[in-house]
């Protein structure tokens, strides 16, 4: 399809899909979401694939990595799955040596969680592979359209969550967080 035939089909599209939860649904977006969704992930699973790790391990080792010293606790809050969901992935990933678990320094019996060499190796190959794919995709819109891409998914995020989700992918540095009152 060329773009000017995208082009109307998005415009005739729009301006129904752009009412309230009483308006039809929106096929289009969610549709575009899904094949969106599945190509980007498609690039790293083919990698994962090859070591034998699917999605799962993906998850877990990007949050592991962006994380370093998280908690099975924090781990499983971020990604919303049960203990028992967790427990197999975060074996492999211990066993093959991306991942390895350290005793917290205030309280022993807490596990926290480090990327290994291997491990970092992997997370910043995944990410390149995806990022390269937004990169691409961001080279084919306007230079305002990576502002307008935080936008939409943080809109997309329920709105209790998003300055926890905002907060998690922008971290302030030590110095600009908030002191606690003496």
């Amino acid at each position: 399809m060329d773009s000017a035939v995208r082009t109307q089909a998005r415009t005739e599209q729009a301006a129904p899909a752009q009412g309230g939860a009483g308006d039809q649904p929106m096929f289009d977006l969610i549709e575009l979401l899904f094949f969106a969704y599945r190509d980007f992930v498609g690039d790293a699973d083919r990698l994962l694939e090859t070591i034998g790790f699917g999605r799962a391990h993906h998850r877990v080792l990007h949050f592991v990595y962006r994380r370093q010293g998280l908690t099975i606790a924090e781990l499983l809050e971020i990604l919303r799955i049960t203990k028992q969901s967790l427990s197999r992935v975060l074996k492999e990933l211990l066993d093959d040596g991306y991942v390895e678990q350290r005793a917290g320094l205030s309280d022993r019996r807490q596990r926290l969680l480090f990327p290994t060499d291997k491990g970092h190796i992997l997370a910043l190959e995944l990410a390149r592979l995806q990022s390269l794919r937004f990169a691409r995709a961001l080279s084919e819109l306007p230079p305002d359209a990576r502002s307008g891409a935080i936008d939409f998914f943080l809109a997309m995020i329920d709105p209790g969550e998003r300055d926890n989700v905002a907060g998690f992918v922008w971290p302030l540095p030590e110095h600009a967080r908030a002191r606690p009152k003496p």
